[in-house]
């Protein structure tokens, strides 16, 4: 099964696509755009698959609205508190939940300072069609791991789910070309918010500006544009 699937990375698929294990199946992580059913793993959208070491398979598609996946990491912004709940705002068609004790040493006598307006990087836990979305800001160990309130005196924007991809992978060339720029800190979520801090409001409506216009460049086009930018910034 793994082989099979392996065969197919890079390739386009559609939906309806199926995988069929032939022998006893490894053990294979389907991400978003891929399903298991029983002895199958079924094809939920179109796009190019993409493969992660060692075993980690999911569809990468282009698409306007984010669908929440369990285990991404988003930007949230907190909309509402319900007793022990926070209600989230995620971009996604309905509120995902945060519990108070989803924080790293939280507890019913310590709860965390989290306020109506307050920006969170969390990760899903449960997200499926079923069910309500549920965020966490704790890894398995317990550990924030990065996670939590954040976003004071920063700007907050969107851009497209594809560069979020192209920002998050490996081998970014993007940030590291940006970095020559003017030094910034910046959080990026899979559902296409992005979070800078620098020195100035305009060097981050900059950064805002250079990031989204990053979307339909060339490396080239890119490089000479942020040359540019550094140049009148000198």
């Amino acid at each position: 099964m793994s082989d099979c699937l392996k065969d197919k990375v890079g390739d386009v698929l559609l939906p309806g696509d199926i995988f069929s294990f032939e022998i006893k199946p490894e053990k294979v992580i389907c991400g978003p755009g891929l399903r298991r059913n029983g002895d199958e793993i079924l094809v939920c959208k179109s796009g190019i698959l993409r493969h992660k070491q060692p075993n980690m398979y999911w569809i990468d598609s282009q698409q306007k609205r984010y669908v929440p996946a369990k285990g991404e990491s988003v930007i949230g912004i907190v909309t509402a508190k319900s007793g022990d709940i926070f209600k989230v705002d995620v971009g996604g068609s309905e509120l995902a939940t945060l519990s108070y004790l989803a924080f790293e040493g939280a507890t019913k006598r310590n709860r965390p300072n989290v306020k109506v307006g307050d920006l969170v990087y969390a990760q899903f836990i449960i997200a499926n069609k079923d069910m309500e979305p549920e965020l966490v800001c704790i890894d398995s160990c317990g550990r924030s791991n990065g996670m939590g309130v954040f976003g004071e005196g920063g700007l907050l924007f969107r851009v497209s789910l594809g560069l979020v991809r192209r920002l998050l992978a490996p081998q970014n060339a993007i940030v590291k070309e940006l970095e020559k720029v003017f030094p910034f800190e910046m959080v990026v979520g899979m559902n296409g918010r992005v979070w800078v801090k620098a020195q100035t409001t305009q060097h981050m409506l900059v950064l805002a500006n250079l990031l989204e216009s990053c979307e339909n460049m060339t490396a080239q086009q890119r490089q000479a544009l942020f040359r540019r930018v550094a140049d009148g910034a000198s």
